[in-house]
């Protein structure tokens, strides 16, 4: 069902000073930013090899990222995991008796549909499920 790693999502405080890092000493290069409202978010991607980085920076106090952050401070936040198929990946989880954090697939950056499997069922990793076209 995994096709790979599409992303490793890493919440920050500061975009912008994150972004420094990882191009100045890692020697990634910014490919692009965007803010998704639905989301609380705004997201900067760092592609590395077939994968990539994203920088996630709250835009509101009360975002998931802004929560992930006062509770474990900054780090990785999620990884996901590309699928052809989502609705397909979601229904065989909950066949699976894996916990769904989304029933059903939700707009995520770079144009991707995402669904979330819940950490108590994926032995404490926020897990992303990830479909793109094209």
């Amino acid at each position: 069902m995994v096709k790979k790693v599409d992303h490793i999502g890493v919440a920050v405080n500061n975009l912008e000073e994150s972004v420094k890092f990882y191009e100045e000493i890692l020697g990634l290069k910014l490919q692009g930013i965007e803010t998704v409202e639905e989301q609380k978010v705004k997201v900067a991607f760092l592609p590395i090899g077939d994968t990539e980085i994203e920088l996630l920076e709250a835009t509101t106090p009360d975002s998931p990222i802004a929560k992930f952050i006062e509770k474990k401070g900054q780090g990785v936040q999620h990884v996901a995991f590309r699928v052809d198929d989502i609705e397909k990946a979601l229904e065989e989880m909950k066949s699976l008796g894996i916990k769904l954090i989304d029933e059903k697939p939700r707009y995520g950056a770079g144009g991707a549909r995402i669904a979330f499997l819940h950490p108590k069922s994926t032995n404490g990793l926020l897990v992303e499920l990830c479909e793109r076209k094209g």
